[in-house]
């Protein structure tokens, strides 16, 4: 196990066609820490991860021979509270792309004002080509590689891409059987049986909506038959777009890695869903006509939910978008550059990390029932969801109205200001 403390530190290049994840976590950082009076060498503290571990896993595969893993685990900040961040299982993680998620995580929890830190995870790996078996050993033994480093008050890991309820009880097995008692608290994302929160799996897409609906308000739309563009479709979108086809929203585009579908008077989202829970692809549904998936940011729309990758919304393709209202229900869809662009042309973007923060607010209220040992209702995890959210938005909005800046920058400032003065409440130990 390799420990880095003090953290990665990118630098980012001119065009951002070909920044990183990482890069464009610390332009954002940047263009925020310009607008405020906050000494330099306070923002060094707050902009780098402090720790990150990186690990190598030897998997017996089923075919009887060993495959060595790398699996990664940063935490970018524990001045609010424990870390807190999911992890990813893909072919292209890299500890760039960990950091910066790492980075957004720490910003979204003190948005929404939440007692975290911010952490990100993940194993380089093809999931679709493993086992059953074989995703259960690698996941046992990187939580064991990580033991020393995760924990209840320390850091609490959660899905992410690839990962799901599964992955987090076999870490909360494994976790439990070194500590030799149950320790549920150790993950969110968990089943309701071991320990999870009712309205967790829908928590992301139900905020989504939130803050769609917020947006909305302020902009004078009527949600109720208005044009929705989906961009993916894995949780978060597919959660996103049945939540806004119950509000009446029109959903005419809808797209994953395979292909997009459109129908200008509006996709049936439920009949959607359960086509792909048959076929794990949008493609086929004979509800709506195929289209190259590659155009979806383009269609005319009141609200673009990109929901799938990072920098899909670059300076190629950002003056082409016609969505009144983009909502980021994904990490960093949005480049520094094409966020100029939008913004000159009147975009109002819901940042990513207000926009998909309901995610960690309602692991926040798992991990804080967990340690009660006394679990809410799905109707009061809602309700709390809500309030948090409308109030977070409420807070970036005046944020951005008093400092004249678009709604990134203000999350930013906000969320800065939030961890440095904690930081400097408690002093910095030295």
């Amino acid at each position: 196990m390799l420990i880095i403390n003090g953290g990665i530190l990118a630098t980012y290049k001119s065009t951002d066609i070909q920044l990183s994840a990482l890069e464009n976590a610390m332009r954002q950082f940047d263009e925020a820490a310009a607008r405020m009076n906050i000494d330099r060498a306070m923002l060094d503290i707050l902009k780098q991860p402090r720790r990150a571990v990186i690990v190598r896993l030897p998997i017996l595969m089923d075919n009887g021979k060993f495959k060595v893993f790398t699996g990664y685990r940063v935490q970018h900040s524990i001045t609010r509270g424990p870390a807190k961040g999911g992890i990813r299982y893909h072919p292209n993680v890299t500890l760039d792309e960990v950091s910066a998620l790492a980075a957004w995580m720490t910003w979204k929890c003190a948005i929404v004002n939440i007692p975290f830190g911010g952490a990100k995870g993940g194993i380089a790996c093809d999931p679709t080509t493993m086992s059953k078996n074989e995703l259960e050993r690698l996941t046992r033994r990187y939580t064991a590689d990580l033991i020393d480093v995760i924990g209840p008050d320390i850091d609490v890991p959660a899905p992410d891409v690839n990962t799901d309820a599964q992955t987090m009880a076999w870490i909360m097995d494994t976790y439990s059987m070194h500590a030799r008692h149950t320790v549920t608290s150790i993950v969110t994302g968990k089943p309701i049986e071991v320990g999870g929160s009712r309205g967790r799996r829908e928590a992301t897409g139900r905020g989504v909506l939130i803050a769609i609906r917020e947006a909305c308000k302020f902009k004078k739309i009527s949600l109720k038959g208005a044009r929705c563009v989906v961009q993916g479709f894995g949780n978060v979108g597919s959660v996103t777009a049945d939540l806004l086809h119950n509000d009446g929203a029109r959903i005419v585009a809808v797209g994953d890695v395979y292909g997009g579908l459109h129908n200008p008077d509006g996709i049936n989202i439920p009949e959607l869903i359960e086509y792909v829970k048959m076929s794990k692809k949008v493609v086929g549904y004979p509800g709506a006509r195929p289209f190259d998936s590659d155009e979806i940011l383009k269609m005319d729309c009141e609200v673009l939910v990109p929901a799938a990758l990072e920098n899909v919304i670059t300076e190629k393709n950002a003056k082409d978008i016609k969505a009144a209202i983009i909502a980021e229900g994904a990490n960093g869809p949005t480049t520094p550059d094409a966020d100029r662009i939008l913004e000159s042309r009147g975009v109002f973007v819901i940042p990513d990390i207000l926009c998909n923060s309901g995610g960690v607010t309602v692991s926040y209220f798992e991990w804080v029932q967990d340690r009660m040992g006394y679990f809410w209702t799905e109707e009061e995890v809602n309700s709390r969801l809500e309030s948090i959210m409308v109030k977070a938005f409420e807070d970036v909005l005046q944020m951005s109205l008093a400092n004249s800046c678009n709604m990134r920058i203000a999350a930013f400032m906000l969320a800065i200001r939030r961890v440095l003065d904690v930081m400097m409440l408690r002093g910095v130990y030295a």
